[in-house]
């Protein structure tokens, strides 16, 4: 990278600061659930505009923006969404919206994408930047299959040949990122099985199917079983959120209910992995007597890191932090539906360290959830120089 793109980014975004870490404080305060994020689309892509890109706000919410005229493409993306959890958190930009809260970070990315396109915009008016940019901002990550499908069938990856992004990672201490090449994520599937029969006394199970215990038997015996039927190199893990029968301790009911989540490894096992839990279900209660309705939804594929991509993102955040910045990522069983992207074009996923050094290590979807705001202008300047990397390597 040209010595001078690098230090216009840096100095950039230092320049952005205090703003970047205002607005998002300002999304935090006003967070908005899976395809309600009108306010903060409208926030952000009028800044984005007033910097100079060309913005194309989507159906319902999000936006893409461009800048550049000629070259090769590479995209940025951030997330917009928040959760239905509660903000536990006493800070003065606490949320305002009961039940809702930006507990997955999401209020980073966007603005550090925010600060990355300042970045970039500046770049392109001095003739820095050696290509274009296409900028993601997209709505509903939180919920399956994900926004990412919605960004993709109205062509927002048409021309596109590397993407980036980065995830919060409260685990890692502002000033590192995670990387790490191949996986990083898990596919993640919603799981919901209902059962249905006769219901009864309980002083009299052989007269009905015993519906709680073949609810049981579903609730324990499929997540053994489907570790035997899997390489358990692939990492199939089955866990259930919510288990519900009956209402009364000496009656049988005659409907329950178990719903949980299905997360895989690896890709290979996924594409077979809906087939045979069906397949498993049926066959747990067929001895009981007992109806099974089984919906199974699939969620998101893993993100995988692509292996230039990677190396280009790692380019980036040493130049942003040095050798100390880059810090090994395990790949985690949770679901991001930036894999999707990566099904399409190469790209790389990173874990962007939010933790105080010497603080309290949070959780992500927890209320509690606190982000050293450092954290924002170090997204900035990594996503923005990720973009410059891929636009000048010649692959």
């Amino acid at each position: 990278m040209p010595p001078e793109a690098a230090a216009l980014i840096d100095s950039v975004v230092d320049k952005y600061d205090a703003e970047l870490v205002e607005l998002r404080r300002d999304l935090h305060a006003h967070p908005e659930l899976s395809w309600s994020e009108t306010r903060t689309t409208e926030l952000v892509a009028a800044r984005v505009e007033q910097a100079g890109w060309r913005v194309t706000r989507l159906p319902r919410t999000g936006f893409v923006a461009d800048l550049g005229d000629e070259g090769r493409i590479v995209a940025l993306r951030a997330d917009l969404d928040a959760l239905p959890v509660d903000d536990t958190t006493s800070d003065p930009w606490t949320s305002t919206v009961p039940g809702v809260a930006h507990a997955c970070g999401h209020d980073v990315h966007t603005t550090s994408l925010l600060g990355a396109a300042l970045a970039l915009a500046e770049a392109n008016d001095r003739g820095l930047l050696p290509g274009r940019v296409r900028l993601l901002f997209q709505p509903a990550e939180e919920v399956m299959p994900g926004g990412a499908l919605h960004l993709m069938s109205l062509q927002a990856l048409e021309g596109v040949e590397r993407v980036f992004a980065l995830h919060c990672d409260p685990g890692v201490d502002v000033g590192q990122i995670g990387l790490r090449l191949g996986p990083l994520t898990s596919a993640a599937d919603k799981l919901e099985v209902r059962l249905e029969g006769d219901g009864g006394h309980t002083s009299r199970p052989h007269l009905t199917g015993d519906l709680t215990f073949a609810l049981a038997k579903v609730t324990t015996e499929l997540p053994a079983i489907l570790s035997r039927r899997f390489d358990p190199r692939s990492g199939v893990s089955v866990v259930w959120g919510i288990v519900h029968a009956g209402a009364a301790p000496n009656v049988i009911p005659d409907r329950g209910l178990v719903a949980g989540t299905v997360r895989i490894l690896d890709a290979v096992a996924w594409a077979d992995c809906e087939l045979l839990v069906r397949e498993l279900v049926h066959q747990i209660v067929e001895p009981y007597g007992v109806i099974a309705r089984i919906d199974y939804q699939r969620g998101v594929p893993p993100v995988v890191n692509e292996p230039v991509s990677h190396r280009l993102m790692a380019r980036a955040v040493t130049r942003v932090l040095g050798d100390r910045g880059p810090v090994t990522a395990h790949q985690s069983l949770g679901g991001e539906d930036f894999g999707w992207y990566l099904d399409s074009v190469p790209g790389a996923m990173a874990r962007l360290g939010t933790r105080t050094p010497g603080g309290p290590t949070y959780d992500l979807h927890q209320g509690n959830l606190r982000v050293d705001e450092r954290a924002i202008g170090i997204g900035a300047k990594v996503l923005a120089m990720a973009a410059v990397e891929a636009l000048i390597t010649d692959l």
